[in-house]
């Protein structure tokens, strides 16, 4: 389990990440998520010890990273597939990296073929890696010491849809073996795929967090109707907010709420359901529409 207790950072008067606290519970994938310069980054620096908060603590299984004897063997970390020595081949790279926690070089067979990567593609050099090639050697990196933690930034970005799907197959099922996983995307579509709980933050403070079916369903009722104008009439009157959409609307209360109020207005309707058919995405830009940063020049400033 990953603990992040009201943790805060700052950069000079600038203040990256903001009392933020949330776990990230054993046997499930959490899905951390917000805009360009929302603070993820730095709260996943924090996370691995790269840099150090200004208040509030990150443990990991109970123990800060730092205090690891030997942290790759309990935490995998990918928080930059570019971040590999140019001049090696995949080979020496998981080479390295066995060596340094003491395992057997016969891991890094194991562990090439574990990430789909081939002998031949293993001896290239990584500047001759396309991003996806670099994604899944980074991917090796974090899983070759068998943690029981993964934390991913960005993982899927580079893969081709055959490798998001071994991505996702991936992190379900150490998930489901009982490892735990923080994951980082800008692939809603992904995170919703794969997460069971997800982190929503936005400037730096936590905006949403609980599960994704508590999450995805608090996007209130998807209503269309011949008479849209009647309908938002009739739901403004009892103070309930609503979006247009292609049809009908968004409301932001229950599908019976809904339903009463129409058929007391006399509106026809020829759909009325919850609106997390609308998806992460809709639920993304509902939570961080006040806090959505027009750059990332923050993050990139605090990374």
């Amino acid at each position: 389990m990953i603990t992040v207790e009201s943790l805060t950072k700052h950069y000079g008067g600038f203040t990256a990440v903001d009392d933020v606290s949330f776990t990230a519970a054993t046997g499930r994938v959490t899905g951390f998520l917000g805009p360009n310069g929302a603070g993820k980054s730095t709260t996943m620096r924090v996370m691995v010890g790269l840099t150090r908060p200004t208040h509030g603590s990150v443990t990991i299984g109970g123990e800060r990273y730092g205090d690891l004897g030997n942290p790759g063997l309990e935490v995998g970390v990918l928080l930059d597939a570019s971040a590999q020595h140019a001049g090696r081949t995949g080979r020496e790279i998981l080479t390295v990296a066995a060596r340094t926690m003491g395992l057997p070089v016969s891991r890094v067979p194991e562990t090439l073929a574990r990430v789909g990567l081939t002998e031949s593609e293993a001896g290239r050099r990584v500047r001759h890696y396309s991003l996806g090639m670099r994604q899944r050697l980074g991917i090796a990196t974090a899983l070759i010491g068998d943690p029981h933690v993964l934390i991913l930034d960005e993982p899927a970005n580079g893969l081709d849809p055959a490798g998001i799907r071994w991505m996702r197959d991936l992190l379900r099922g150490f998930a489901d073996d009982g490892g735990t996983v923080l994951l980082s995307s800008h692939l809603l579509h992904e995170i919703e795929v794969v997460a069971d709980d997800l982190v929503v933050i936005g400037q730096g403070r936590i905006v949403a967090q609980g599960t994704k079916a508590d999450l995805l369903a608090s996007t209130g009722t998807l209503v269309r109707t011949p008479s849209v104008a009647d309908l938002a009439r009739a739901l403004h009157e009892h103070h309930i907010v609503t979006h247009p959409t292609d049809g009908g609307l968004r409301a932001e209360t229950e599908p019976g709420v809904v339903g009463q109020l129409a058929l007391h207005a006399g509106v026809p309707l020829t759909e009325l359901r919850a609106a997390e058919g609308a998806g992460l995405e809709e639920m993304f830009l509902q939570l961080t529409a006040d806090t959505a940063r027009e750059t990332d020049a923050h993050e990139g400033a605090a990374a």
